[in-house]
């Protein structure tokens, strides 16, 4: 029954009708994975010297330290990344297999995910750097299968807290609090988490205590099989959940025109929908993405055009996490709009102004950078220019071959699907990053920092005096894939 499995997996890859782009999409990320692979084992054979070097103290003893914030991060990461088994377990209801055994492939192949044993590839080379250094073996293991039970864990429990919004925010939201308050030294939780870690190492308990995680594992494997076998029907526990519509006029937009039409959809669409509310969320989160550069946190962003790459981010963050999925956020009902007579320049700029309105917004929220000189404000509100007169235009003509049907429902795939890779995408986002630092540098070292400033807002206020223009030729491209669009919405797999 297994091989039967897999042998369905293997035809619904070959088979769908994006194979090309998955292929594409799975070499790239086999690619990643090599990277990931390779930073982890230089990490794990390093970080023991490295740690020694510094002086911060018994290896083992630092890596305990701050393991919590380690498994809370990897436990970010899945919730935003990791597949669910909800998507394995549907295709499966309608043919003649026993619920067990679809409900046991399913759970199984989250335990072979990459972001389970991705993790061995740092601990066991660090393991056995330990070993060598005279730590006591057994202790190394237990301690070693403590932590990689805490990290399948960590599998479970997502599964388990798939969608739980309202348990899983606020827990990050506790940690990263607890993280702001160590690095200003104020309170630290490592002084009550670290000794956790600790008892998994320490004899002669060691190997008693890194029990406690495998049976913790255990238990959560049962209760993922058990909550998953009763719920497996398709209008009871995977049916999507449906909640009270609240009725939202927004008259005040109706001066507008049909572009107030298109505003009052939008918004109503963000507010009210999970995944655009996600979006939403991330936008805010690029505002503090300067403080990497202006607090001189790390040295690789002390240069000078660094700037202005801080800016571009910091007032970009709605443009480039709403405005890239343009008009994929309108997927369900897109094929009912483009029955309707309904213009592509109305659409198009309803989402301009939304874009344009967003980065005013981050624009003024960033104005607690001034903190750090009026200079790099200035790179922010430059950046924020550029944003509006060139990169608004670059993200809603890269939309255009941008084919992923989005579920609002889920923030699953939160920052990007595998429709969203291809060449065409690939080539527009070097004139969003990369054009303006070009700009930037040439009148910095070729003049002096202002001119540099000067350049760069001047791009953006011409991208903005020749706006009728490209709008009409991203109009003639949105008409030309409309077509393509439509058929790439009707993909469900």
């Amino acid at each position: 029954m297994l091989k039967h499995f897999f042998t369905l997996q293997w035809k619904s890859f070959f088979r769908a009708a994006s194979f090309k782009t998955n292929l594409a999409f799975k070499i790239f990320m086999i690619f990643g994975a090599l990277y990931f692979i390779l930073a982890f084992l230089a990490m794990g054979f390093g970080s023991y010297f490295i740690i020694k070097k510094q002086g911060l103290g018994d290896p083992l003893r630092v890596v305990n330290q701050f393991m919590i914030y380690y498994l809370v991060g990897d436990l970010y990461i899945r919730y935003m990344f990791q597949k669910m088994p909800i998507l394995n377990i549907k295709p499966l209801l309608y043919m003649p297999f026993k619920k067990s055994q679809v409900v046991k492939y399913s759970l199984g192949k989250t335990v072979f995910s990459f972001f389970n044993w991705m993790h061995a590839f740092f601990f066991i080379p660090f393991s056995i750097v330990l070993i060598t250094q005279d730590y006591d073996p057994l202790a190394v293991i237990s301690w070693h299968v403590g932590l990689m039970a805490l990290f399948f864990c960590n599998n479970f429990l997502n599964i388990m807290m798939n969608n739980k919004d309202a348990i899983f925010y606020p827990m990050v939201g506790v940690l990263a609090v607890l993280g702001i308050c160590q690095y200003n030294g104020w309170f630290d939780i490592t002084v009550f988490t670290a000794p956790i870690f600790n008892s998994f190492f320490d004899l002669p308990y060691g190997p008693v205590y890194s029990l406690i995680p495998c049976l913790l594992l255990l238990g959560l494997v049962i209760a993922s099989y058990s909550y998953f076998r009763k719920h497996m029907y398709l209008d009871g526990g995977l049916a999507t959940k449906h909640t009270e519509a609240k009725s939202e006029d927004y008259t005040w937009l109706n001066r507008f025109g049909n572009l107030g039409t298109f505003l009052k959809n939008d918004i109503k669409l963000i507010r009210r929908n999970k995944r655009s509310k996600t979006t939403v969320i991330l936008s805010v989160l690029f505002i503090f993405y300067g403080l990497l550069f202006g607090s001189g946190m790390l040295e690789v962003y002390e240069g000078p055009v660094w700037s202005i790459f801080a800016g571009i981010f910091v007032s970009g963050g709605f443009l480039f996490s709403f405005g890239q999925f343009v008009p994929s956020w309108d997927s369900s009902y897109y094929p009912l709009m483009m029955s309707q007579n309904i213009q592509y320049r109305e659409y198009l700029d309803s989402k301009w102004y939304l874009i344009v309105i967003a980065t005013v917004i981050s624009t003024l929220l960033s104005s607690f950078y001034l903190y750090f000189g009026w200079e790099f404000y200035l790179a922010i509100i430059v950046g924020a220019i550029y944003n509006i007169g060139v990169n608004s235009y670059l993200v809603l003509w890269g939309g255009a071959y941008i084919k992923t049907p989005i579920d609002l429902t889920s923030n699953k795939k939160a920052f990007g699907d595998k429709q969203a890779f291809n060449v065409k995408t690939m080539l527009l986002t070097i004139p969003k990053l990369l054009l303006p630092i070009v700009v930037f540098a040439g009148g910095y070292y070729l003049i002096n920092p202002i001119a540099g400033y000067v350049a760069v807002a001047l791009s953006g206020v011409l991208g903005f005096v020749f706006k009728d223009q490209v709008f009409r030729m991203i109009e003639k491209i949105y008409k030309k894939e409309k077509y393509k669009t439509l058929l790439a919405y009707k993909q469900t797999d």
